[in-house]
């Protein structure tokens, strides 16, 4: 499994931006590493899906993600989200390594991001593939302390 990397604009957007209970929460797939960007997503200020190149999403089920439950305990908040399901119908889906979680929701700033897994190697869909986004129903994608 990708390990999960948070960017580092996140931590002000939720609190200052988002309510992750209830916003929307997608997938962006790119086949270009963060530090090739010409605005490098990580980096501060620039934690924004136009600062991703993102591939064509013809062919691709949808991108929208499931809170399967958000909260704190004893003062850790965590963030879980249900299994994604890719599937390409109608033809293949252009490569991709890199998937980032970004909320749909917030517009200022417009779609931050919230993190990205790299998947070590580009991956393609032919017609009728499916890839399965396997978040930690136990650890949540995001833990804040």
């Amino acid at each position: 499994m990708a390990s999960f990397v948070k960017i580092n604009d996140f931590v002000a957007n939720a609190v200052e931006n988002m309510d992750l209970e209830s916003d929307q929460l997608k997938v962006a797939l790119s086949n270009t590493a963060p530090s090739s960007e010409s605005s490098n997503p990580t980096a501060d200020t620039n934690g924004i899906l136009g600062n991703v190149t993102q591939i064509s999403y013809s062919n691709l089920s949808s991108r929208n993600l499931t809170t399967s439950s958000s909260g704190q305990s004893g003062g850790v908040y965590k963030l879980v989200l249900a299994d994604l399901t890719l599937t390409a119908s109608g033809g293949s889906v252009a490569a991709f390594r890199y998937i980032y979680i970004y909320n749909d929701t917030v517009t200022s700033p417009a779609d931050p991001l919230i993190g990205y897994y790299d998947y070590g190697s580009s991956l393609t869909l032919n017609d009728g593939d499916t890839f399965t986004i396997d978040f930690s129903p136990s650890n949540g994608v995001i833990q804040l302390t």
